[in-house]
């Protein structure tokens, strides 16, 4: 039990952190804090977080049902603000569940851009979804359920491209009118598997609008047949550029054409990856019950970090690879291991000659020491009172280094 009783005393003192929505004022401020029955403590360092008491109930309270607060540990706001969010930027969230970060990106890109989230856990995934409709910010959002280490669908940049089939019929689907089929023949009379178009997504559906869901959940799959599809949207806003269009121009890979990526790639990438957790004080705590021995078993055998750290490293990789010149990504996880943080990295960068370590904007502020290499930050629970989280901003230069 000496691991948990040194990281209680690290974590000592540790509050707990909320994001209020950006437009709060000073009315709903105060609103907040009569319904928590306490004062909220802004963060000096990071705009729109607030420290709140740790006995606080955040989850049962109106604000929070509400959709005004949701919890949200500042080290994990700190990542996000890494990849210094500009108007109208389309971003990646590779892994993106359970869907707090992907709520603060969608809060940064206010009304322009665009957001695609992926994630390879479904139920997790799921909800992420459901705190982007509670909190009214899915709307420039698509959610794929796919494999980060894989996913190869770039940013929609203003929906259908001038290479998309042309419509030359088009008509309800089964009597619904928000699910439109296009439909087009090849000569003999077969229709095209792509024909079938998105409508607006719909969280609540009558029988008949179940019933064009599932048509077009056979297209997707009809993609799947044939190689064409590796990923499932769960979800996308009105604005996301999904509405009207067809199912295999939604689900065009990239890797079928290389060069797209430094015209149409993300501007942003965050890759807050899968690791062990040994950072994070929520589930420091859940495997506190555990005892030191099947932690250790269970997180830092060897099989288990080869593993996850050749997961982080194809996570980053193929994150980058979907990243336009120029364009920048941030790594993170709630590891404290050298293993899992500055040795992926630092591998990452052996092997992509055109990537580059830089500081990140107004981090002189926060409450992080530098980790080991360049421009890397530790956020340390005994010193920056929130999880441990290490993050790196990666630039992707328009030439290689060595040029």
């Amino acid at each position: 039990m000496g691991f948990f009783s040194s990281w209680r005393e690290q974590t000592r003192g540790v509050v707990q952190q909320s994001k209020l929505k950006p437009q709060a004022g000073v009315e709903e401020i105060e609103e907040i804090e009569k319904d928590l029955g306490v004062n909220l403590s802004a963060l000096s360092w990071l705009p729109g977080f607030y420290s709140i008491p740790p006995e606080v109930q955040i989850a049962g309270s109106k604000s929070y049902q509400e959709g005004k607060i949701y919890g949200m540990d500042a080290a994990s706001g700190a990542a996000v603000a890494a990849l210094e969010i500009s108007p109208g930027d389309h971003v990646l969230d590779l892994c993106a569940a359970p869907g707090a970060k992907l709520c603060m990106l969608a809060d940064l890109l206010k009304d322009s851009g665009s957001l695609t989230a992926t994630d390879i856990s479904a139920h997790r995934l799921a909800a992420s979804r459901t705190m982007l409709i509670k909190y009214d910010l899915g709307n420039r959002c698509r959610l794929f359920l796919a494999d980060g280490t894989t996913f190869s669908l770039l940013p929609l940049r203003g929906g259908v491209d001038g290479n998309a089939t042309k419509v030359e019929e088009e008509k309800p689907a089964l009597d619904n009118p928000d699910e439109i089929t296009k439909r087009r023949y090849d000569p003999t009379g077969t229709l095209y598997v792509d024909s079938t178009v998105y409508g607006e997504w719909k969280g609540t559906k009558t029988a008949k609008e179940k019933k064009a869901a599932k048509r077009l959940k056979y297209m997707e799959d009809a993609l799947d047949r044939v190689g064409g599809r590796e990923s499932e949207l769960i979800f996308y806003g009105k604005a996301s550029g999904i509405v009207g269009m067809k199912v295999a121009d939604v689900f065009r890979s990239h890797s079928l054409l290389e060069d797209e990526v430094s015209h149409n790639g993300y501007d942003k990438v965050l890759v807050d990856a899968e690791c062990t957790h040994d950072g994070s004080l929520k589930h420091i705590s859940k495997y506190e019950q555990w005892g030191w021995d099947t932690f250790e078993r269970r997180f830092f055998n060897a099989g288990r970090m080869s593993s996850i750290t050749s997961l982080q490293l194809q996570l980053l990789r193929n994150g980058f690879s979907l990243l336009r010149p120029g364009g920048k990504i941030v790594y993170s996880t709630c590891s404290l291991t050298k293993a899992q943080n500055e040795d992926v990295v630092q591998k990452f960068l052996d092997l992509e000659p055109s990537a580059e370590l830089r500081v990140i904007k107004g981090s002189e502020n926060w409450p992080c020491k530098n980790g080991g290499l360049p421009h890397t930050l530790r956020f340390n629970p005994s010193s920056s009172k929130t999880s441990g989280l290490f993050i790196a901003q990666i630039h992707k230069h328009d030439r290689l280094r060595f040029e």
